[in-house]
């Protein structure tokens, strides 16, 4: 550990976009972001689930302009920061100085665990406009240690204040985590974050085994939401903190009541770790793709998990969303060949 405070960011309205298919009204995200302030929460992230600039039809619609909905949330923040996700390529420079416009007082910058050069103009604006600007190279799992801590270093140079190890596709195991996170804590001047999703259920001890190397941005999502099997689940990673004595300084009854009373009612399913989120962290996937591959897979007359096997096989990015329904195609197309 370090001596730097451990700070959160409750991703559920931003990473939870995806399970509701980024049709979150503007009351839920008021209530969700007042609670969350009201029990001490450090930052709080919202955008569409693909960040700034996701509304589109390749990565799904939101029901209300993701603009409104920052705007309402830094409305109902007496302490707590309001954070965004841009990745370059889907949200640019504009989207940016709006949200920043509105009081978005954070960016996580990011990219492909191998691209992260195509963040230096983003992060540079964000500096310029006084936002903290932070890394977060998604799929860490699909890299090297080495290709990590080299990217890490370009987002360094770059002007970041903190680089994310990114578990896009909950695919790595705590062993893995450890090994990233020592690396890049050896290798920068900055913070080292972590965000991890739950899709093979090891989320919490991959969080605490990177506080234990000292990560101090860490990442949750109440009850879980967020894509795939979710994410750090927020109030539990609390729950364990305290016990290990470690305090934030964030309510953990209060996170709890909200976990159950306010963001339990916005989820349309269980959280739990079913095939579809398992077959995630099973083939190294992108979370977010679960969706996208169950509706080819309804489309086209197969299982969805043959399609995220295939995706897994081609290593594809966050951002290629559209290839889903190119290998789905093709899986039905050899299929009807086999037949």
């Amino acid at each position: 550990m370090t001596d730097k405070p451990i700070q959160l960011t409750e991703v559920c309205l931003r990473d939870g976009s995806h399970v509701v298919a980024h049709q979150f009204t503007e009351k839920q995200v008021r209530n969700v972001a007042r609670a969350l302030d009201d029990a001490g929460m450090h930052y709080i992230e919202v955008s569409h689930g693909d960040g700034l600039g996701g509304s589109t039809l390749q990565y799904g619609k939101s029901l209300v302009d993701e603009m409104t909905l920052i705007e309402a949330a830094v409305d109902e923040c007496k302490t707590s920061k309001v954070a965004v996700l841009l990745i370059p390529g889907i949200g640019t420079v504009n989207e940016l100085k709006q949200a920043n416009e509105l009081g978005a007082r954070l960016v996580r910058v990011a990219t492909h665990a191998t691209e992260a050069n195509v963040s230096a103009q983003h992060i540079n604006k964000a500096r310029e406009l006084g936002m903290e600007a932070l890394g977060f190279l998604m799929m860490a799992h699909s890299v090297s240690v080495e290709k990590l801590v080299e990217q890490a270093k370009l987002m360094e140079s770059y002007g970041a204040e903190a680089v994310y190890v990114t578990d896009s596709a909950g695919a790595l195991l705590p062993h893995e985590v450890r090994e990233r996170i020592k690396a890049l804590r050896n290798s920068l001047d900055i913070e080292v974050g972590f965000h991890a999703h739950n899709n093979l259920s090891v989320a919490v001890a991959n969080t605490i085994v990177a506080i234990e190397e000292g990560a101090t941005r860490i990442d949750g999502s109440v009850r879980c939401l967020g894509a795939g099997a979710g994410n750090t689940q927020t109030e539990v990673l609390l729950a364990v903190m305290e016990r290990m004595g470690i305090d934030v300084g964030i309510d953990l009854f209060k996170m709890m009541d909200l976990a159950e009373d306010i963001v339990g009612p916005i989820i349309p399913g269980s959280q739990e770790i079913r095939k579809g989120s398992l077959i995630l962290g099973y083939a190294g996937v992108y979370s977010s793709f679960l969706l996208h591959a169950e509706r080819a897979g309804a489309r086209f007359g197969l299982d969805p998990r043959d399609i995220l096997i295939e995706l897994g096989k081609m290593k594809v990015v966050g951002g290629q969303e559209d290839m889903i329904l190119d290998v789905a195609a093709e899986l039905a197309k050899k299929s009807k060949v086999r037949i």
